[in-house]
C-alpha cells in the first residue's frame, strides 16, 4: 500500500472514531439531561395552569412559588360521557394514571378516545374518552376555581391551553396558552396580555344554559365576548371554535352542569 493511501485510510479510521464518540457522548448527554427537560416541561404546564387561574404573577414570582400554589389544586380526571369524575377502579382497569395522563396521547388511542367526524369544530379528530382537571377547593370545602385544558386547530397546528372557571362554575377566572405554532407577532398575540386580559369576568354560559363565550373580529365584542387580534383571523377563528367546542355539549358542559348541582362526584 502506498504512502499516500495509508495516510487516507488513517484519516478516516481517526474521523469514523471521533464520530463513534462523539455519539456516544451527545446520546449520554441527551439521556442525561432528559429528567431535567421532562421537570421543566411538566414546571411550564404547572405555571400556565396557575396563571389560567389567576394565581400566579410572573413578574414577581418564582418557580418556587408555581409548586407550592400547584399544591393547592386537585387532579383528577373526568369521564366525559358521564360527566362526572372517573372512577378510580376504571382507571386503574384501564392502567391509567391520572398524575401522567395526557390527554393529547390519549386523543391518538383508539381505545381511550372516540372519533368526531363531522362534529369536530375544534379540529382535534378524536376526543379522549377522559379528560384532565384541576380543582381548587375553599376552606369550606367548595369548588373556588377549576381549570379545564383546551386546545384545537390553529393556523399553522394545535394550539394547547387551560381555561379557569369560578366557583360558580359559569364565571370565566383566566386563560393561558402554552404551546402553539402561530405566526411571532400576529397569533402568537394569544400568549399577550392584551388579549388574555379581556376572558376574566365573562360568562361561559347564559340563562338558557348555551355556550356565550367567544372570540369574535377584532372591535366587533359584545357581551360574553373578546375581541380577536387584527391580522389573525384564522388563529382568532381556531381559539373561538375550540373554546366553544371545549364548553359544549361534546366536551365539559355535563360535567360542568353536573358539579353545579352537585352531581358530578366527589373531588
Amino acid at each position: 500500500m502506498s504512502k499516500s493511501k495509508s495516510n487516507n485510510m488513517n484519516t478516516v479510521i481517526v474521523a469514523l472514531a471521533l464520530c463513534l464518540v462523539c455519539s456516544v457522548l451527545v446520546s449520554a448527554v441527551a439521556v442525561g439531561l432528559k429528567p431535567q427537560q421532562l421537570a421543566n416541561a411538566e414546571l411550564d404546564i404547572n405555571k400556565n395552569i396557575m396563571v389560567a387561574a389567576g394565581e400566579f404573577d410572573p413578574a414577581t414570582e418564582t418557580n418556587e412559588d408555581v409548586a407550592k400554589k400547584f399544591e393547592d389544586f386537585t387532579v383528577k380526571l373526568v369521564d366525559l360521557k358521564e360527566g362526572t369524575f372517573a372512577e378510580e377502579a376504571k382507571l386503574s382497569e384501564l392502567g391509567i394514571n391520572a398524575a401522567s395522563y395526557k390527554m393529547s396521547a390519549a386523543g391518538k388511542d383508539a381505545n381511550l378516545s372516540d372519533d368526531l367526524g363531522d362534529a369536530d369544530k375544534a379540529g382535534i379528530g378524536r376526543l379522549p374518552k377522559y379528560a384532565k382537571v384541576y380543582v381548587k377547593k375553599d376552606a369550606e370545602g367548595k369548588t373556588e376555581s377549576i381549570v379545564l385544558p383546551i386546545y384545537g386547530a390553529g393556523l399553522w397546528g394545535k394550539i394547547y391551553g387551560f381555561l379557569t372557571l369560578e366557583g360558580d362554575i359559569n364565571t370565566v377566572k383566566g386563560i393561558s396558552f402554552y404551546e402553539h405554532k402561530e405566526t411571532p407577532g400576529l397569533g402568537a398575540l394569544i400568549e399577550s396580555d392584551k388579549f388574555r386580559d379581556q376572558f376574566p369576568g365573562i360568562q361561559a354560559y347564559d340563562e338558557s344554559g348555551n355556550v356565550a363565550t367567544a372570540v369574535t373580529k377584532a372591535g366587533l365584542a359584545k357581551e360574553n365576548q373578546v375581541d380577536g387580534i387584527s391580522g389573525a383571523t384564522l388563529t382568532s377563528k381556531g381559539v373561538n371554535n375550540f373554546v366553544q367546542f371545549w364548553l359544549s355539549d361534546a366536551g365539559y358542559k355535563k360535567f360542568l352542569d353536573n358539579l353545579r348541582a352537585g352531581e358530578a362526584g366527589e373531588v
